[in-house]
């Protein structure tokens, strides 16, 4: 059975990399790929599966597609493969490569000259701005100063950490010295003459929290548009896109894991070509001499990695867009976080849905969700006939 498969290939690829890399938190969806019928051309049986390790975005790249056409199926895979190491190349923060101008040179080139860029790299930004102004700056790609004192301390943590040490936590003076440095009236975007230049040299972009969900809702709109393409299911470490309805017409179903690690303990159905992202506490973090777990969603406005919930589960059609909204309603409210989601809808005409997860604890009365485990779950009324809850 193909969810046999999955699991047997998800089990290799799971000891694989944790002896890589012991610091790699598995994604925090899986796609529930069981059934069995038949179509006239392409059955449940007609399954591709392949990973690779090494594209980029410091993740996994797991790919399906049902296709009674291998040799077409394995093509995409290797096309899905390069694009996804392109985009890496020029969505990275850290790195340079040869003959790429990417987010990495704008930052380097800040305050002294626009750097001529690929036009997906203006395209990427624009969005990312759009959503700033959607999210009254929650979701801000220019506070790259701040997140980068976080990532400077979690690195230092989780090193930290795996000697049985506890890590340090960055002072308040120093977030807020750092977090000055922000702000897209300090970025100037050209797109006739394809440059990004940030004016201030203590500015820097930081597109975390777009760059992969981006790069896959690019690879699906390109494998779209072929005509030999199946039916498609795209894991970019936890950013899930599926192309067209599976071959028995049945619904996708999508597992959410618990956030204190074991098996997921609820499913969520949807219809067609979606996409599920999941932005959580628990993917990138260190512990500190405080017992606090310091994880990688900061909120601007706290300074501080956001302690609302414990993940956020977003389903909408684009990718990007579906990170960039699981990254900002994770520091907002449950109410606020559904006001950008009526926003989101009105400006762009898509619709999007939410699941909320947060210990009991940080639930007060006015939040009413399912109580399951040592959770409180709160979803949009539009998917809420679509989840499955595991027994508590």
């Amino acid at each position: 059975m193909p969810y046999v498969l999955f699991r047997s290939i998800f089990g290799l690829w799971y000891n694989a990399q944790m002896m890589k890399k012991k610091k790699w938190i598995c994604a925090s969806l899986a796609l529930l790929l069981a059934g069995c019928s038949t179509t006239q051309k392409t059955t449940m049986e007609d399954l591709y599966s392949n990973i690779s390790l090494d594209a980029g975005f410091d993740t996994v790249l797991y790919y399906q597609e049902y296709n009674a056409d291998t040799e077409a199926s394995k093509a995409h895979f290797e096309e899905t493969v390069s694009l996804f190491s392109h985009y890496n190349e020029l969505f990275d923060i850290y790195n340079d490569y040869e003959g790429v101008s990417n987010i990495k040179t704008i930052n380097d080139f800040a305050g002294i000259s626009p750097v001529v860029v690929d036009p997906a790299i203006i395209e990427m930004l624009n969005e990312a701005k759009a959503f700033s102004t959607m999210s009254d700056d929650e979701f801000d790609v220019t506070i790259g100063s701040l997140l980068k004192v976080w990532h400077n301390y979690r690195e230092e943590g989780q090193a930290l950490n795996e000697d049985g040490k506890s890590g340090n936590v960055p002072s308040i003076s120093e977030l807020e010295e750092a977090a000055q440095f922000e702000g897209w009236d300090k970025v100037i975007i050209d797109e006739e003459a394809s440059t990004v230049y940030i004016t201030d040299p203590e500015v820097s972009l930081d597109v975390g929290g777009i760059a992969k969900g981006f790069a896959t809702e690019k690879i699906a709109e390109t494998l779209e548009e072929k005509e030999d393409i199946g039916t498609v299911v795209i894991n970019a470490g936890g950013n899930n896109r599926t192309i067209h309805t599976k071959p028995d017409g049945s619904s996708w179903r999508v597992s959410i894991q618990n956030p204190d690690g074991g098996s997921s303990f609820l499913t969520v159905s949807a219809e067609d070509s979606i996409s599920f992202v999941t932005s959580g506490d628990y993917e990138r973090y260190y512990t500190a001499e405080d017992g606090t777990r310091y994880h990688h969603i900061i909120d601007p406005d706290t300074l501080f990695p956001a302690d609302h919930y414990r993940s956020v589960t977003i389903i909408t059609k684009d990718s990007g867009a579906a990170d960039c909204l699981s990254t900002a309603l994770f520091t907002m409210t449950i109410d606020k976080g559904k006001a950008m989601l009526e926003t989101y809808e009105q400006e762009t005409g898509e619709t999007a849905d939410a699941i909320w997860i947060m210990d009991k604890d940080k639930a007060d009365s006015s939040v009413k969700g399912t109580e399951l485990q040592n959770f409180i779950i709160v979803a949009t009324d539009n998917i809420k006939d679509d989840i499955t809850y595991a027994i508590s």
